[in-house]
C-alpha cells in the first residue's frame, strides 16, 4: 500500500521504517526536517497524490492549519489517520473539516523509537473509531495488526483520562527529574531505578513538542498534575512527623 507521512519528526521516522519494513511505499513531506531523498515529497500534494494512507504526524497545535490545507486534495478512496499521543482534539479536528465525505480514524500508537529498538513485542496501538466510518475503523485495525500491534478500541475521551494518568504524569515526572540532572550516571543504580531510567531515556531528545502535546493537549492532564503534586506535599509532610514510618506503607495492588 501507499502511504503519505506528513511529519517526520521521532515517531514521524520510526512510523515510516516499520511501514517499509512491512513493505509499503512511504512518501514523506515535512519542511521542517530532514527527510532521505528516496522518502520526500516534494509538496503536500505530492506526497498524498497516490496515496491510499494519510499520516497525520505533525504536533497536535499544527493538526487544523495541515487538515484546511490537505482537505481539497483528498478524496473518498484515502483513509487518513492520525498518530498523535492525544485524542479528543484531532478526533474532532479529523470529524469536523474531513467529515462524512473522507474516511478517517484516531490513533495513538502507545511504542516509539525506543520501543522498536528494544524489539518490544507486542507493540500497542489504541484504536478511535468514527462513528461516520466504521469501515475506516476496521481497515485501521488490520493495518496495525499487519504491522504486529495488539489493537485496544477506546473513545477519545476514555483515552486521555487513560493518558493523563499514565503517559502525561510519566513525562511530567520525568522532565523535572530530568532538569535535576536525575539518572545521568547510573554507574550506583539500585535494580529498582532501571524503570525509571527507562522512562527518562524516553523524554530525553524531545524537542518539546511532544511533552506540550501530552500536557497542553488533553483535557485532564492538568488536574491529574495537580492531584500528584498534592498527594507528593502529603507524602513529605507525613515524613516530617512520622517517626515509626507506619503511616508510610506502599500497599500492594488488590488481588496480589
Amino acid at each position: 500500500m501507499n502511504f503519505a507521512l506528513l511529519g517526520y519528526g521521532r515517531f514521524g521516522q520510526a512510523f515510516a521504517e516499520l511501514l517499509q519494513q512491512a513493505g509499503h511505499r512511504v512518501r514523506v513531506y515535512d519542511p521542517q526536517a530532514s527527510v532521505p531523498r528516496a522518502l520526500a515529497a516534494s509538496s503536500t500534494a505530492a506526497a498524498v497524490a497516490d496515496a491510499t494512507w494519510v499520516v497525520l504526524a505533525m504536533p497536535v497545535p499544527g493538526m487544523q492549519e495541515a487538515l484546511l490545507d490537505l482537505r481539497p486534495m483528498l478524496h473518498a478512496k484515502q483513509t487518513v489517520i492520525d498518530v498523535g499521543s492525544v485524542k479528543l482534539r484531532p478526533c474532532a479536528l479529523m470529524g469536523d473539516l474531513l467529515g462524512a465525505q473522507i474516511p478517517h480514524a484516531g490513533t495513538h500508537p502507545l511504542f516509539g523509537p525506543l520501543s522498536l529498538a528494544r524489539g518490544e513485542c507486542p507493540l500497542r496501538t489504541v484504536l478511535c473509531t468514527s462513528a461516520q466510518h466504521p469501515g475506516a475503523g476496521k481497515r485501521t485495525r488490520q493495518l496495525f495488526e499487519s504491522l504486529g500491534c495488539e489493537v485496544v478500541d477506546r473513545d477519545p475521551a476514555t483515552h486521555d483520562r487513560a493518558m493523563a494518568e499514565t503517559h502525561a504524569l510519566t513525562f511530567f515526572i520525568a522532565k523535572a527529574l530530568v532538569e535535576m540532572g536525575v539518572g545521568e550516571d547510573l554507574s550506583m543504580a539500585p535494580p529498582s531505578f532501571l524503570g525509571l531510567a527507562h522512562m527518562l531515556a524516553a523524554v530525553r531528545g524531545d524537542a518539546g513538542h511532544l511533552f506540550a502535546a501530552i500536557q497542553r493537549e488533553n483535557p485532564y492532564a492538568s488536574a491529574a498534575r495537580a492531584q500528584l503534586l498534592e498527594r507528593l506535599s502529603a507524602v513529605h509532610q507525613r515524613l516530617l512527623v512520622d517517626g515509626d514510618g507506619t503511616a508510610l506503607s506502599i500497599p500492594d495492588l488488590p488481588g496480589r
